[in-house]
């Protein structure tokens, strides 16, 4: 979550998008966010595989990250949240709650 997260300003900066403070700025109300709102899961050999059986269904188009993240969602019942309209609808086919804000 993080790595994406920082993976997504960074392009932001480098494009013009953000100047330096928008993305220090955002940096920081995502720390704030994860601390008081969100939860790190570990994972594990059998999640993997999992993920490899999601990317096997190649009508969903999902991508080895997002199916990785879908499998450990599904292993710990938990919930995605995402503006990626593809991933929720692959979510949803897999049985995995998803929700876009």
């Amino acid at each position: 979550m993080a790595t994406e997260f920082s993976s997504a300003l960074s392009i932001k900066l480098r494009s013009g998008q953000i100047d330096p403070d928008q993305r220090a700025a955002a940096l920081a109300a995502f720390v704030r966010m994860c601390s008081e709102s969100l939860s790190d899961l570990s994972f594990a050999a059998a999640q993997f595989r999992a993920a490899a059986r999601f990317v096997d269904q190649h009508r969903l188009g999902l991508r080895a990250s997002d199916a990785l993240h879908l499998a450990i969602a599904a292993d710990y019942g938990a919930t995605i949240a995402t503006l990626d309209k593809r991933l929720v609808q692959a979510a949803l086919a897999l049985g995995v709650s998803a929700l876009s804000p």
